[in-house]
């Protein structure tokens, strides 16, 4: 086992907790940073989000990631070296509440990052709980704590998008996928990553081919609000055919991969749970290769 992250905890629990904030906001921004994605916010533009009465563009994806980094570092200082229980669910909850009204003032009311906070934060959770870099202990560590319901969460947390849609549907959702350990950042987008990056393929192709494998598995609650079951069927049977056709780095699987984003964009539906669990991705990615 790599022991990188061992290393920083054997210095102060704070400067663990800086370091795993560090990583977190560092993903967000890999992520909002990383182009083209297809529907999604990059710097290109808005993608997919337009239409919506606040703009959503790379420059508020970016101060949105950076007005979480206190929250990140809250969440890692109250779960380090804590087992999980329902106090601490309850208290990370309310950090993350905390943090997530620090990211509207940031953005002017941009919701950019809901779902990040969520996933990221509890694999800030996750991180603090472990002194190694394992991803699967990470993942299974924050698994742990969202399995505890959030007895103080507000009313409107079981009419929001993802709760909505995900019971339409009887799709996992974001919690389905904290409950579960993650699957499709440890078992779909790390293999992914580390696939990508043997066959020899630049880092921003190799992430790129990495949302492409999260698309085609995740039944993406952001696509079923925005477009219902066809926009998610685009979206997945896209995804697979720039597999199909030998990834991002190949002409065929790049035109397949252009002709997703032209197909998601005329649907007006984006991949934000793919998003997230890409930056999901790239967090524990960062922890396992830390010097």
């Amino acid at each position: 086992m790599r022991l990188a992250l061992s290393r920083a905890f054997d210095q102060t629990a704070r400067a663990s907790a800086s370091l795993i904030a560090a990583c977190a906001v560092d993903a967000l921004i890999a992520e909002a940073m990383l182009t083209p994605k297809p529907a999604l916010v990059d710097r290109r533009g808005s993608g997919a989000h337009r239409d919506l009465d606040l703009d959503l563009d790379l420059d508020t994806m970016l101060r949105s990631a950076n007005a979480l980094a206190p929250t990140f570092l809250a969440i890692a200082r109250a779960a380090s070296d804590a087992p999980p229980s329902q106090a601490l669910r309850e208290q990370l909850a309310r950090i993350g509440r905390e943090g997530e009204a620090a990211m509207m003032r940031a953005t002017d009311g941009s919701n950019a990052h809901r779902g990040a906070i969520w996933i990221v934060g509890l694999l800030c959770v996750g991180a603090a709980m472990n002194a190694s870099d394992d991803s699967d202990a990470i993942c299974l560590s924050a698994a742990a704590i969202a399995r505890h319901d959030d007895r103080y969460a507000p009313s409107s947390a079981a009419t929001s998008h993802g709760a909505t849609v995900g019971a339409r549907y009887r799709v996992p959702g974001a919690r389905g996928e904290a409950r579960d350990g993650f699957p499709h950042a440890r078992r779909i987008g790390l293999p992914a990553l580390d696939d990508a990056r043997a066959r020899g393929l630049n880092e921003d192709d190799a992430r790129l081919d990495t949302l492409v494998a999260i698309i085609a598995s995740l039944d993406d609650t952001c696509l079923l609000h925005r477009g219902g079951l066809h926009a998610l069927r685009v979206a997945q049977d896209g995804a697979r055919r720039v597999i199909e056709e030998g990834g991002i780095a190949r002409e065929r699987g790049r035109a397949a991969y252009a002709q997703l984003d032209r197909d998601l964009l005329a649907l007006n539906a984006s991949p934000g749970g793919a998003a997230d669990l890409l930056a999901a991705t790239l967090f524990l990615d960062s922890l396992r290769r830390l010097p």
